[in-house]
C-alpha cells in the first residue's frame, strides 16, 4: 500500500511563514498615511499615489522573480526580494519628499514580489503532490490572508510606542529574520521528463499561443481592482457614510460616529473571512472545475459589491459585506495558479502565474488610483464601485470558455 504524502511538508511550513510576515507588513502601509501626511504636511493623495506603485511595482517585479526562481533557484529569489524590501523600508524611512517615497515603493514592491504569491506558490505547488496540491496553494495563500488581520493592528500598536521611521526599521529587521528559515525550503522538482526537456521560450510561446491563458490573464484583472479599492478607500468610505447625504445625492444611513473604527474593523473581518473562504477554494478545486469555480467566485463578488451599495448602508450590512466578500477575497489565488500549473506544468509555473499576476496588478494600480481620482472629481465613490461591479461580471463570463485540457507542445 502506497504512503500518503503529508499536506504539511517543510516547503509549505516555511513558505507560509515568509507570506504571512510579508503580507502582514505590506498590509500596515494604510496605518502609517496620517502620521506621515501630518508630519511632512502632505496631501492624502501624495502617500495614496506612492501604494498605487507599489501595487503596479509588484505586478512588473512578479514574473521576473518567477523567471529569477527557475533560472537560479527558489531561495536565491526569495533572498533577493527580502533583501529589497528591507532596503525599501530602510530607505523610505529616511525619505522626506513624496517623490522620493513614491520612488522607494518602487523597490517595496518588488520585495513583495521576491516574497509573495508568484514564488512562493511556485515553489509550494512543485513540492506538492497531486493531490495536495489544490491544498497546498490555498494554505499558503491563507497564510498571506492571516497577515492582514494582525498586520495593521500592530503597525498601529507599535505607532504608540515609537515613531513611523522606527517602525519602518522594525519590519525591515523582521523581513531578513525571516529569510533565516530558508534553509528548510528545499522543494523537490516533481515535474515530467517532457517539461524538463521544454525550454522556457517553447512554454511561454505555447501559452501566449493559447487563448485560455489570455482569458486567464483578463479574467485576473478585475480581482486587483476589486481587492486594492476596497483596501484603500473602503475605510474612507465608510467613514464618509457618517453625512447624510453625499453630493452625488446618495443616501447613506449609518447613524454612527464611529465610522473610522467600523472601516477599519471591516478590513479586518474581510481578512478573517478570507482565511476560511481561501482554504474552501482549495478543497473545492481538488474536487470540481476550476474555471467554473473562478467564474462563480466573480459572479458572487458582483452580486455582493452590488447589493451593498444599492441598499441602505448601515453597520451591520457593512460588516455583513466584509464577510461576504472577504469569503471570495483571495479564493481566486488557489485556484488561478493550479489552473496555470494545470494546463501548463509546474516547471515554469513562477514566470506563467506572475505574467497573469500582472493583469492583478494593473488593475491593483487603477483601483487604488481610480478611486482618489474619481472621489476628487465627483465627491463620492458610487461611479467607481459600480466599475468595480462591472469588470467583476467581466471576469465571471471570460472564464467560462477557458479550456482545462493541457494544450499539446508543438512537435517539429
Amino acid at each position: 500500500m502506497q504512503a500518503r504524502t503529508p499536506l504539511f511538508t517543510p516547503v509549505l511550513i516555511v513558505g507560509c511563514f515568509i507570506m504571512l510576515l510579508s503580507f502582514a507588513i505590506r498590509a500596515s502601509f494604510g496605518v502609517f498615511q496620517i502620521p506621515i501626511a501630518e508630519e511632512f504636511g502632505w496631501l492624502r493623495a501624495e502617500f495614496s499615489l506612492a501604494i498605487a506603485i507599489q501595487n503596479l511595482a509588484w505586478g512588473i517585479g512578479q514574473p521576473l522573480f518567477g523567471m529569477v526562481g527557475e533560472r537560479l533557484g527558489d531561495r536565491v529569489a526569495i533572498v533577493l526580494g527580502g533583501v529589497m524590501y528591507a532596503a525599501g523600508l530602510v530607505l523610505s524611512s529616511l525619505a522626506v519628499t513624496p517623490e522620493a517615497h513614491q520612488l522607494l515603493e518602487v523597490l517595496v514592491g518588488f520585495g513583495i514580489a521576491g516574497t509573495g504569491f508568484g514564488v512562493i506558490l511556485a515553489v509550494v505547488g512543485r513540492a506538492s503532490s497531486d493531490e495536495n496540491r489544490s491544498m497546498s496553494l490555498a494554505i499558503a495563500t491563507a497564510a498571506g490572508s492571516a497577515g492582514q488581520v494582525f498586520g495593521a493592528p500592530v503597525a498601529e500598536y507599535l505607532l504608540g510606542l515609537m515613531s513611523w521611521q522606527s517602525v519602518f526599521l522594525v519590519f525591515a529587521v523582521v523581513i531578513l529574520a525571516a529569510l533565516l528559515a530558508l534553509p528548510l525550503m528545499r522543494a523537490p522538482q516533481p515535474v515530467s521528463k517532457l517539461e524538463l526537456e521544454e525550454s522556457m521560450g517553447a512554454i511561454l510561446g505555447r501559452a501566449f499561443r493559447d487563448p485560455s491563458y489570455t482569458l486567464i490573464f483578463l479574467g485576473f484583472f478585475s480581482c486587483g481592482y476589486q481587492l486594492a479599492f476596497v483596501t484603500a478607500h473602503f475605510p474612507a468610505l465608510v467613514t464618509e457614510m457618517s453625512r447624510p447625504v453625499l453630493p452625488g445625492g446618495v443616501l447613506y444611513n449609518i447613524g454612527i460616529t464611529t465610522t473610522s473604527a467600523l472601516g477599519a474593523w471591516a478590513i479586518s473581518l474581510i481578512g478573517l473571512a478570507n482565511i476560511a473562504g481561501t482554504l474552501a477554494a482549495g478543497y473545492l478545486g481538488k474536487r470540481y472545475s476550476k474555471k467554473y469555480l473562478l467564474a462563480g467566485i466573480y459572479a458572487a463578488r458582483t452580486i455582493v459589491a452590488a447589493a451593498f451599495i444599492m441598499f441602505p448602508i448601515t453597520p451591520a450590512t457593512v460588516l455583513l459585506f466584509s464577510v461576504s466578500m472577504g469569503a471570495l477575497w483571495l479564493a481566486t489565488v488557489p485556484l488561478t495558479s493550479g489552473l496555470i500549473a494545470h494546463l501548463y506544468g509546474l516547471r515554469y509555473m513562477g514566470t506563467l502565474y506572475g505574467i497573469v499576476f500582472f493583469s492583478h496588478q494593473l488593475g491593483s494600480f487603477l483601483g487604488v488610483w481610480l478611486g482618489g481620482r474619481m472621489y476628487d472629481l465627483y465627491g463620492d465613490y458610487t461611479m467607481v464601485w459600480w466599475i468595480g461591479v462591472g469588470v467583476g461580471a467581466f471576469s465571471a463570463v471570460v472564464h467560462l470558455p477557458v479550456k482545462e485540457n493541457r494544450p499539446l507542445p508543438v512537435t517539429a
